[in-house]
């Protein structure tokens, strides 16, 4: 028997009567500008499962066409969530095959959060800091050159941010089908949590998917997720 975490009071999953909850949504643009030799993407909106294609493709385009590197301001950008990341490291593996990167430009909290917390957000720094906007360095040789070292601690960041990756996806997939919460209110369910338990989130992901085997969480841990499930849960039907 699958056994998922105990819904707080009152926010259990809801009979299929209930009124559905449509979050509000801010519609995704995406606009390809010249800087230089270099081609800029300004991403709006909220990245999520629902735009993966539509981002994908649009970078993908951006890259092919990019006489250097691509950049990726992301100052527009109210909320983004791991699928949404994924594209961007499959874009950034596909940029270091053509002896190019995928240089964050410009970005939010909510973007350097879920980077920060995936480690992540050193694979899409420039080699240099930026201006006091946080705007990439100037150009660079379009061909960079990468020590075997540097090679291997890029390999070791991304497989650990696969693994982390996944791990939180499958925890969110629980929350949603558990407590009825869309996927950015799983996203913030897990942040929040992590925030006041002072927690790693892709640990209590770990321990969300091993309440399926029949364990239970640690006490303060499931206080602050039912605290959490409260805050950015739906309300009751």
């Amino acid at each position: 028997m699958v056994h998922h975490p105990t819904p707080p009071s009152g926010k259990g999953p809801r009979s299929e009567c209930g009124t559905a909850f449509a979050a509000a949504r801010t519609p995704v643009s995406l606009n390809v500008t010249s800087a230089g030799d270099r081609l800029v993407v300004t991403v709006s909106g909220e990245l999520d499962l629902d735009c993966t294609q539509q981002l994908h493709r649009t970078l993908s385009h951006a890259l092919e066409h990019a006489d250097a590197d691509l950049e990726l301001d992301l100052a527009g950008v109210a909320f983004c969530d791991c699928s949404a990341l994924n594209v961007l490291l499959h874009i950034r593996r596909l940029a270091h095959t053509d002896a190019k990167s995928l240089i964050l430009r410009a970005t939010r909290p909510a973007v350097k959060r879920l980077m920060t917390l995936t480690d992540t957000l050193p694979l899409f720094a420039p080699d240099s800091a930026g201006s006091d906007e946080g705007l990439a360095a100037p150009s660079k040789p379009a061909h960079p050159t990468y020590s075997s070292s540097d090679l291997a601690a890029e390999n070791a960041q991304l497989r650990r941010a696969l693994r982390t990756r996944a791990t939180i996806d499958m925890a969110r997939g629980m929350l949603m089908s558990s407590f009825h919460l869309t996927p950015q209110q799983s996203w913030q369910v897990l942040v929040t949590t992590s925030q006041h338990s002072n927690t790693k989130l892709h640990l209590i992901a770990n321990a969300l998917l091993q309440t399926a085997d029949g364990r239970t969480l640690p006490d303060p841990l499931a206080g602050h997720l039912a605290t959490a499930v409260q805050a950015h849960g739906n309300p009751a039907a």
